[in-house]
């Protein structure tokens, strides 16, 4: 589970500070969806960057199962994203040179040691999870080779090589149609339930709230509603 209590984030803004993020309070039980939607410039993807542990808030607390993440050094949050968090970005971000089993590979090597599988079972898991984005066939293949959509389901099993309990996921429909977008939706959905992962999705596409477990929504940093999905 995540929770998010009471997060201020602010950026300095010439002899200011500008509110990125305003005393927001959010939580993600396993197996869920939340989407977080809002305007551009409202804040969204900064909470997201605070729930990754990738920024400090000025304030609040960020907790991973019963991990009180605001209180890590920089190198304990380095190691609790390893294996805790899984972050699928806008950009897949695929190395050019590797092929997809490898790109989920690296992913094995990045973990903590002492959670580190061995290079057999870590080839397992990742053809596991190829299969599981619909691309055991393409396992072999490097991202020129691939389409937007594919490389966005390798960005998506990359994420969850390393069992990550909470999943962050930032506008992952931006870059392809409305089809494919969809797909992308379906499997994040499907792939939540099956792993019990709590999963937060920043996405400015609306037509895709509607399936999803929760939704709250952002304007200039604060979250003005939190409510059930309809």
């Amino acid at each position: 589970m995540i929770r998010l209590n009471n997060i201020t984030l602010t950026f300095p803004d010439g002899d200011s500070r500008v509110t990125a993020v305003d005393h927001v309070t959010l939580t993600a039980h396993p197996g869920t969806v939340t989407g977080i939607t809002g305007p551009s410039g409202s804040g969204k993807s900064s909470l997201l960057a605070v729930a990754a542990t990738l920024i400090r808030p000025d304030s609040g607390q960020v907790r991973i199962d019963d991990i009180d993440a605001t209180r890590l050094t920089p190198g304990e949050a380095t190691e609790l994203r390893r294996n805790k968090i899984g972050i699928v970005f806008q950009q897949s971000n695929l190395i050019p040179s590797l092929t997809a089993r490898e790109q989920l590979a690296v992913m094995n090597e990045l973990g903590a040691r002492h959670s580190r599988r061995n290079r057999g079972k870590a080839a397992t898991r990742a053809d596991v999870l190829l299969d599981a984005v619909g691309l055991a066939d393409q396992r072999d293949k490097r991202p020129h080779q691939l389409s937007g959509g594919q490389r966005q389901r390798v960005n998506i099993a990359r994420a969850l090589m390393n069992d990550p309990s909470v999943l962050l996921v930032d506008e992952p429909t931006s870059a392809l149609d409305q089809e494919r977008g969809a797909s992308i939706i379906d499997l994040i959905l499907r792939l939540t339930d099956e792993l019990n992962t709590s999963t937060l999705l920043v996405t400015h596409d609306l037509v895709h709230l509607p399936r999803m477990h929760g939704v709250v929504h952002l304007v200039d940093g604060k979250l003005v509603d939190a409510l059930p999905a309809v």
